[in-house]
């Protein structure tokens, strides 16, 4: 019984974190098209463009953590050394990825 509501909260935690990642692209999205709609009458958008890089960043590496935690919590309901091998690739590709994003963050630059 309890294995079975942990399921259901590391579906709860994965959904959340699908929700800040789509969220955080249709906001990149809308802002994305706006500057570019800027951009064609001529005003220099460069350094918004990077702000919502900044932003949707954020979005990736938040909803990437909440991602991880749901893998954490699933591993507990099958505690197998399959499973935690498993957890262990999840979360060693996904700690790559949010290391990546935070480096290309911080590294941003606008060259017009």
């Amino acid at each position: 019984m309890f294995i079975e509501y942990i399921g259901y909260l590391s579906f709860g935690i994965s959904l959340i974190g699908v929700l800040v990642i789509v969220s955080g692209t249709i906001q990149a999205l809308v802002e994305f098209v706006r500057l570019e709609v800027k951009n064609l009458h001529g005003e220099n958008i460069c350094p918004k463009r990077g702000l919502i890089r900044h932003h949707f960043g954020a979005y990736i590496l938040l909803g990437l953590e909440f991602l991880i935690a749901a893998d954490i919590v699933d591993t507990i309901s099958q505690p197998g050394l399959q499973e935690l091998a498993t957890l262990g690739a999840i979360v060693a590709i996904r700690t790559i990825l949010s290391v990546f994003l935070n480096k290309e963050m911080q590294n941003h630059s606008c060259k017009s």
